[in-house]
């Protein structure tokens, strides 16, 4: 008869840790073989490069042959993608991963290299950032031959999303440092990025219900990810105001989600790249947000309308094109808040490309949700951290009023409905992107 394992700490839907050490990752994870034939992706080679056989740092690239032969002498811009996954989840060769970042070398014309980096806990931070750092250093010495016959290193952009948009700030931080790496970043972008701190932003002082992330949930995982040995406090969890101006890269592109438990880091993050950028006369800080929409959706969901126009103002970042004919979005310079409406523009901009996905909206194509619901005992998808939290915390224990950030046990729980908050105009240039389904 089997001995089931007894968990100490259960961060369902992700993963549970036994206390024998035995590590239970519980969201299927197919992972995609890769393919130089580009027919087997809609026109998307892909091939799979071990950078450092000694730590496994691996990559993925994404060749769009299309664009290959069409750019001629021009070479492809370059995109360094880091998955995201809350550290301790997801590979660049699954099959969520692989198909995202075809799409975004398809749609972006891009060479795309999509990191494989040491997941947590078996690889404590700050395994994560040296890995990306190896992989930008291998990028940027061209040794591969798609680097070498394609990628034009001066159009380099660090991109990630989630713990992925982390760990691509401070790739680009440490490649402002260091100058051994001969590196030209032009641009960042930085999805949903996991930002947080020891002390609550208004938007994160109570939940309502819904959210994907709630706010006791996220303490939890920087002491899990890190060993215990960092809180959230940490720099690299909540960068300090003077780090940006380390930063060499010229243009960032920061997307939020409305109903994100992260949005509010992520808008003071580029609401600082707009004030420095003021100061020194130089760069661009770009805010798109998606109205009515969670963490991760344009991941799940790349059928949706609101996924649809994010992949296109990815695009229209990366390369650079005219003011686009974007029905649903509303640009709005901050200094003055006023909101312009753009949607009269003559360029229009040219059609994403989704790959491998049915042709239906919201359709959970990759079985993702189902199983957040499978592992949470018939709970909502967007309530499955929650029911996770509340394991760890103890059944029938009064919440504390203290706000606790302890390595492993749990926050407060909300009692109240929470609103959030008017925006506040935001600085630099701000896309809303509005969900008609």
């Amino acid at each position: 008869m089997d001995v089931v394992a007894e968990v100490d700490f259960d961060f369902s839907p992700f993963l549970k840790r036994c206390k024998d050490g035995r590590i239970e990752r519980l969201l299927r994870n197919p992972l995609v073989a890769a393919s130089e034939n580009p027919i087997a992706n809609r026109g998307v080679a892909t091939r799979d490069v071990v950078i450092d056989h000694s730590t496994g740092v691996s990559a993925r690239l994404f060749l769009p042959s299309r664009a290959a032969m069409a750019a001629g002498s021009r070479r492809l811009p370059l995109v360094v993608y880091i998955h995201g996954g809350s550290f301790c989840t997801k590979s660049a060769f699954c099959r969520m991963y692989h198909r995202y970042a075809a799409s975004l070398a398809a749609s972006a014309g891009a060479l795309v290299v999509s990191v494989e980096y040491g997941l947590a806990p078996e690889h404590p931070v700050p395994a994560a950032y040296d890995d990306a750092w190896y992989a930008l250093k291998w990028v940027a010495s061209l040794t591969d031959p798609w680097l070498a016959d394609y990628a034009d290193p001066t159009r380099t952009f660090l991109a990630g999303d989630s713990a992925g948009g982390n760990i691509a700030y401070h790739t680009a931080v440490r490649a402002s440092r260091d100058g051994g790496v001969c590196v030209d970043i032009e641009g960042m972008v930085i999805v949903h990025p996991y930002f947080w701190g020891a002390e609550r932003l208004p938007s994160e002082e109570v939940w309502d219900g819904t959210a994907v992330f709630p706010a006791y949930g996220v303490d939890l995982l920087w002491p899990f990810v890190t060993a215990g040995q960092a809180s959230n406090d940490d720099p690299r969890l909540n960068p300090p105001d003077e780090e940006i101006a380390l930063l060499k890269c010229r243009r960032v592109l920061v997307a939020v989600a409305e109903k994100d438990t992260l949005r509010e880091r992520g808008c003071r993050l580029l609401n600082l790249f707009h004030d420095y950028y003021a100061r020194t006369g130089g760069g661009e800080a770009t805010l798109v947000e998606s109205e009515g929409e969670d963490h991760g959706f344009h991941l799940y969901s790349p059928l949706r309308a609101t996924s649809r126009r994010l992949m296109s103002s990815i695009v229209h970042f990366i390369n650079q094109p005219p003011a686009p004919e974007l029905d649903d979005v509303l640009h709005s310079h901050a200094c003055g808040g006023k909101k312009i409406d753009r949607t009269s523009a003559t360029t229009k901009a040219p059609k994403p490309m989704i790959l491998g996905v049915p042709r239906r909206p919201f359709m959970d194509v990759f079985g993702y949700g189902m199983e957040m619901k499978r592992h949470c005992g018939g709970s909502s998808s967007t309530t499955c951290m929650a029911y996770a939290m509340s394991k760890n915390r103890g059944r029938g224990k009064a919440a504390s009023p203290k706000k606790n950030y302890g390595l492993f046990s749990g926050a407060v729980w909300p009692n109240k409905a929470y609103k959030r908050p008017a925006a506040a105009a935001l600085p630099g240039t701000h896309h809303v992107i509005k969900n008609y389904f």
